[in-house]
């Protein structure tokens, strides 16, 4: 195969195998019934609404046939019991791949402050998760040092089974940083974290509706998706896609982690056109 047909392939194959990222929000339902029959679909940790908002929609989504990851916030977990009622939820309801993160509360509500603390716990316990997934950040963390990053991502690996990169645009800075986990010794399997279809308006409105402090470390965590769109109204990361191809080496690169922002019906459509035109 010629490296052209390779890099197709490569692209096309990570459209494929896409996971879908949606907010619990008013509607999330409706929005999340446009995306393909089956999909993996994962549901965020809200700051201001609590664990419970995300298992509602996930047990939703559930019930509608998708295979759906829940995010659990480490700092939003009161202690062992309340986790370990969080895990035999899990377990209920038939999740058997979860997401992990920290979480962006300055305060934890409990005794766990960061992911790894609680996702010690979790592998401990006989119900645990068959996956469990956790951030990675290309460009750094507002509120953690880069070299503190890593260090909390090799003190993870062995207790993990993928990572999930937040949203970058810059497929330089996201190949950059591979490469040095990679060198690091971190070997995790990682889906690379794109937007969908985004209106402007659209995420000023999902902004508005999280809360007013929320909502400023919403904006603040999507400066570069802001600035995009203060340009244009609409963003297409079409370009982002065909700029990612120096990945195809990495054989752990495991897919796209598309983050619809609830505009799913939108994101559908562009992924099946962009599957049409990396087909080979």
């Amino acid at each position: 195969m010629d490296l052209y047909r390779g890099y197709q392939l490569f692209i096309h194959n990570m459209l494929k195998s896409a996971r879908f990222e949606v907010i619990p929000m008013k509607g999330a339902v409706d929005e999340a019934m446009a995306l393909p029959a089956g999909s993996v679909v994962t549901v965020t940790a809200s700051p201001r609404k609590g664990i419970e908002a995300t298992f509602t929609l996930s047990e939703e989504l559930a019930k509608q046939g998708f295979h759906v990851v829940p995010h659990i916030t480490a700092r939003q977990v009161c202690d062992k019991s309340h986790l370990c009622e969080i895990v035999d939820r899990l377990s209920a309801g038939g999740f058997d791949d979860v997401f992990i993160i920290g979480g962006d509360i300055v305060e934890p509500v409990g005794t766990y402050d960061s992911s790894r603390a609680l996702i010690a716990d979790i592998v401990e316990m006989g119900k645990r998760p068959r996956c469990i997934g956790v951030a990675a950040y290309p460009e750094g963390h507002p509120l953690i040092k880069r070299d503190a990053l890593r260090q909390a991502l090799k003190a993870k690996q062995p207790l993990v089974n993928y990572m999930v990169t937040q949203i970058c645009f810059d497929p330089q800075i996201i190949g950059k940083w591979l490469a040095d986990v990679r060198a690091d010794g971190i070997t995790l399997p990682v889906y690379i974290g794109i937007p969908g279809i985004l209106k402007r308006s659209k995420l000023l409105e999902i902004s508005l509706r999280v809360g007013v402090g929320d909502s400023t470390r919403f904006l603040k965590n999507h400066w570069g998706m802001m600035a995009r769109l203060l340009q244009h109204d609409m963003y297409n990361p079409d370009n982002l896609i065909k700029k990612i191809t120096g990945l195809a080496g990495d054989r752990a690169v495991a897919g796209f982690h598309i983050y619809t922002f609830n505009q799913c019906l939108s994101t559908r459509q562009w992924r099946q056109r962009a599957l049409k035109r990396y087909r080979t």
